[in-house]
């Protein structure tokens, strides 16, 4: 008996002092280290900068300064990342985009909306090549479908299309439909 009353006291004193031990007395509080905690140190392990960007989703820590060029969260975007419908000055910022085109073996669809009612097509396109579009402060939404991303650029957008070439871009179809409705054994359109 005398051999665990001795185990038990040794056991007190190794683990945190003798009124430990003792179940009637409250064990002292521990100070709580203000360094990093004694052991061998793992080099290959980052260590977090004071200027470190947060991991998305986090929060940055109170005075914080978000990094150079960071949008903050929340705020309108100068980059599409995706296919999808992005309102002017809510999710982008207006101004003037570049994309590389389509994704891979497609076609590369924009359009611009605005209007009083949000709804009236301002501008669209289906391309195959690299494309700018300016999208003005006064659009409404900005929807990509299979482009590449586009970013904010000083590029100027291409001229908009004459008179006669937009009359040569309307033959053209009216041409291919009527092609089309011949062989499959409808009649032509008449010319417009």
């Amino acid at each position: 008996m005398i051999a665990i009353s001795a185990l038990a006291v040794a056991a007190g004193v190794i683990g945190g002092g003798v009124a430990a031990a003792d179940p009637t007395t409250t064990p002292a509080p521990t100070p709580s280290p203000t360094g990093p905690a004694p052991g061998p140190v793992d080099a290959s392990a980052p260590t977090p900068s004071p200027d470190a960007t947060p991991a998305p989703g986090a929060t940055p820590a109170p005075g914080a300064t978000p990094a150079p060029g960071a949008t903050p969260a929340g705020a309108p975007k100068s980059t599409i990342d995706s296919d999808g419908t992005y309102k002017v000055g809510v999710d982008i910022v207006p101004g003037t985009y570049a994309s590389a085109g389509p994704v891979e073996g497609g076609a590369c669809y924009w359009k611009r909306t605005g209007g009083p009612d949000g709804q009236t097509n301002v501008d669209n396109a289906l391309t195959k090549k690299p494309a700018v579009v300016q999208i003005d402060p006064g659009d409404t939404t900005f929807k990509t479908d299979g482009c590449q991303p586009w970013t904010l650029t000083d590029q100027q957008p291409p001229a908009p299309a004459g008179p006669l070439l937009s009359q040569l871009q309307l033959r053209h179809a009216l041409d291919t439909l009527n092609g089309m409705a011949g062989a499959s054994g409808q009649g032509q359109m008449p010319p417009y």
